[in-house]
C-alpha cells in the first residue's frame, strides 16, 4: 500500500513540475523577446529568471525518485545557475547606465502582468513543495522569487509612464539582480546545510 502511494506521489510531482516547465519556458521565450523590443532591463532580468525556473523544474524532474545526494546536487546547480544570472543581469544594468536605453513602458507593464498570471498559477501548483525535500523547495523558492519580480517590473513599467524616464527600469532590474542572487544564496546555504546532515553520524 505504501509503494502505492508513493508511486502516486512521485507521478503527481513529475506532472506538475512538467506544467511548471513548458509554462516558465514560454515565457522565458516571449519575456526575453519583449525585453529587447522594450530595451527593458527589468523584463529581461525577469525573463532569465524565468529560464533559470525552467531549469530547476527539469532538474527538479530528474531528481525525483532519486537519491538524497542528486537531489542536494541538482538544488546546488539550480542555486548556481540563479547566481550566475542575477550577476549578469547587474552587469546588463551597467551597460545601459552607460549606453543608455529607451524602455517602453506599455509593453514592460503588458508582459510583466500576463508573467505574474502565470507565476501566480504555478506557484499555486507548487504549494505542495514548499516544505519538501530540497530539491523540489528550490522550485518553490524560484517561483515566490518570480512573483516579486513580477510585481516590480510592473511597478517599473507603471514609473516609466509616469515619470517618462528610464531609471526606473534601471532600478527595478538591480533590485531584482539582488533579489535573485539573494534567492540563490538561500538555495545554496540550504544545500550546504542538508550536506553537513547527511555528513554528521
Amino acid at each position: 500500500m505504501s509503494c502505492k502511494c508513493q508511486q502516486a506521489t512521485t507521478v503527481t510531482d513529475k506532472k506538475v513540475l512538467f506544467i511548471a516547465l513548458a509554462l516558465n519556458f514560454i515565457m522565458f521565450v516571449v519575456g526575453l523577446i519583449a525585453g529587447i523590443i522594450a530595451e527593458s532591463t527589468g523584463l529581461i532580468a525577469d525573463s532569465l529568471d524565468m529560464l533559470a525556473d525552467a531549469s530547476a523544474y527539469a532538474l527538479g524532474l530528474l531528481a525525483v525518485g532519486r537519491g538524497m545526494r542528486f537531489k542536494t546536487t541538482t538544488a546546488a546547480l539550480s542555486g548556481s545557475v540563479l547566481l550566475i544570472l542575477g550577476i549578469g543581469v547587474l552587469f546588463d544594468v551597467g551597460r545601459r547606465v552607460i549606453w543608455g536605453s529607451s524602455p517602453i513602458s506599455t509593453i514592460i507593464i503588458t508582459i510583466a502582468c500576463l508573467s505574474l498570471v502565470v507565476n501566480g498559477i504555478v506557484l499555486y501548483l507548487l504549494r505542495r513543495f514548499r516544505d519538501g525535500e530540497i530539491h523540489l523547495r528550490a522550485t518553490w523558492i524560484f517561483t515566490r522569487a518570480d512573483v516579486v519580480a513580477n510585481l516590480g517590473v510592473i511597478l517599473s513599467g507603471s514609473l516609466i509612464a509616469l515619470t517618462k524616464t528610464r531609471y526606473p527600469d534601471l532600478v527595478v532590474g538591480i533590485a531584482i539582480s539582488l533579489y535573485v542572487i539573494k534567492e540563490a544564496l538561500e538555495i545554496l546555504g540550504e544545500t550546504h546545510k542538508n550536506n553537513r546532515e547527511n555528513k554528521s553520524p
